[in-house]
């Protein structure tokens, strides 16, 4: 393994269990911090001044040889006491084990350990179901610096198995956070790691794939937290829809937040693949004996199952001011979801209706949805047979918009095959190209399988979008079937907004409005 010149691999030696290379973070890791750009050196480290000595330089001095000013010793003042942190170890399976500090809770964890590439959005992530059974590692270089807030949250919990991170960040300033990284992770359980090579740790997953892990701050032996990593579950045919999708339906009436600033009104249509509307139109006609979806299944709770009532109060706390009695009604079967997809369904103006991914079609269609909607979620699609099933008995029969797991599903429903990436696709800065106009989106995403082409082509489906760095299938539509699909996030969260129109596009579809651009 290639390492950075200032790390130290101090233990590589032969075990029963094979190769255990412990790998010590650099030695700046070690150090507290850098107090002031202009010095571009470390300051302080366990033999020299600590933040609880830091009193003793109210006016100038030196620490390590350099100058220390009044606005650098209250710096100091506030840096960590590394001491005071327990020592983690991060393992893999191929028998690599890096030493870092804790932070955030205490405890043994294992999962698989992939890597995101985003700079900023580190509490959506920690938040996004699709990551359940996962050791996430932030390849950015800080992590935490504007804290935790209330709002920026995509289920009610962290959902990551763990957290690794290069620095995390002992202070934060936003005028939105009420409390700091470490003490959400504590509060939620999720063991974190800091201080240790991100870098190297990337690059292995790279070159090497995704591997099962263990964050630990309970075992000190390398060979043992190796042993455990070895033995946590694969990825490959886990069903962990389960562990993150609802028991029961309810009804979403929350929409995009204005106080919160995030979107402007909604973005204008851009020219999209879109399923072709005779089709649409068929699948409406094969259906317009029933009551309407839109007068049957109105926006107030009155029009619902009466024993099917909202279980989170904070759902209703927002209206969406485009919901009436006469928008579509979505049906969103829930395999993890984010909270921002249900979101910028509302804002888009349909009513939305979430339900559980093992609700047969046969119970979904009592409903007379005007469409629905398949979302993200964790693990291995394959092993997600209920929905499989589900799905397949709703083609043809309602049109359908699917993300990232949500394609993988219907692909599957319609018999194509799927197969397990390297090391996924985790960012915000993945390139796209939308096949229909040549454009090219930069998008967030977040998944480690993916659809074969070949095999979707077999079955009628239509590629729309490409992945560009790596030629993986990234959206598609079946016309005839009326399912449009696309394997990244077009509600960001974290991200860029370039793929918001598909929300509009699966408006219009339920509408019978849509053409292939």
């Amino acid at each position: 393994m290639t390492l950075r010149k200032n790390a130290r691999p101090e233990v590589a030696r032969e075990h029963g269990v094979g190769l255990i290379q412990l790998v010590l973070s650099s030695k700046s890791a070690h150090r507290a911090a850098c107090v002031d750009d202009l010095h571009g050196a470390l300051l302080a480290d366990d033999s020299t001044v600590r933040a609880n000595e830091s009193s003793r330089f109210a006016g100038l001095g030196t620490v390590d040889g350099l100058s220390i000013t009044g606005r650098e010793a209250s710096m100091l003042s506030s840096m960590p006491d590394h001491r005071n942190q327990p020592r983690c170890f991060l393992a893999l399976e191929d028998g690599s084990v890096f030493e870092g500090r804790a932070f955030g809770a205490r405890g043994t964890r294992a999962g698989e350990v992939v890597f995101n590439t985003s700079i900023t959005g580190y509490q959506e992530i920690l938040t996004d179901p699709s990551y359940c059974g996962q050791i996430v590692t932030m390849t950015a270089p800080q992590i935490g610096n504007y804290g935790v807030n209330g709002d920026d949250v995509e289920s009610d919990r962290p959902q990551v198995a763990g957290f690794v991170v290069k620095e995390h960040s002992a202070r934060f300033s936003n005028f939105r956070a009420d409390r700091s990284l470490d003490q959400y992770l504590r509060e939620s359980g999720i063991v974190g790691i800091e201080g240790i090579d991100t870098r190297a740790l990337t690059r292995m997953l790279r070159v090497d794939g995704a591997m099962r892990g263990v964050l630990t701050t309970e075992i000190d032996d390398p060979v043992e937290c190796v042993r455990v990593a070895r033995e946590s579950p694969s990825m490959v045919g886990a069903d962990l829809v389960r562990e993150v999708a609802p028991k029961e339906s309810y009804e979403w009436r929350e929409a995009i937040d204005s106080r919160r600033n995030l979107f402007a009104p909604l973005i204008a249509i851009r020219q999209s693949p879109m399923a072709n509307p005779t089709a649409i139109s068929n699948l409406k006609s094969q259906t317009s004996d029933r009551p309407s979806a839109i007068a049957t299944h109105g926006a107030q709770r009155s029009s619902l199952r009466p024993e099917e009532s909202d279980s989170n109060a904070q759902r209703e706390s927002l209206r969406s001011p485009q919901s009436t009695n006469d928008n579509p009604l979505v049906l969103a079967i829930d395999c993890g979801m984010k909270r921002n997809i249900l979101r910028n369904l509302s804002a888009s103006g349909a009513r939305v209706r979430v339900v559980p991914p093992t609700w047969s079609a046969v119970r979904i269609l009592e409903y007379k949805p005007d469409g629905v909607f398949v979302s993200n979620g964790p693990g291995d699609p394959a092993a997600v047979g209920y929905a499989i099933e589900t799905l397949a008995g709703l083609l043809g029969k309602v049109p359908i918009f699917g993300i990232c797991l949500g394609l993988q599903l219907l692909a599957l429903a319609m018999r194509a095959k799927t197969f397990k990436l390297r090391f996924g696709h985790r960012g915000a800065n993945q390139p796209v190209r939308n096949l229909t106009n040549g454009r090219v989106e930069i998008t967030s995403q977040n998944h480690g399988f993916a659809v074969d082409i070949d095999s979707l082509r077999a079955v009628g489906g239509q590629p729309t979008h490409i992945n560009l760095n790596d030629q993986t299938l990234e959206g598609f539509v079946q016309r005839d079937l009326g399912v449009l699909a696309v394997q990244y996030h077009p509600e960001a969260a974290p991200g860029p907004h370039d793929a918001m129109y598909l929300f509009e596009s699966f408006t219009r579809m339920m509408h019978g409005e849509m053409q292939l651009a």
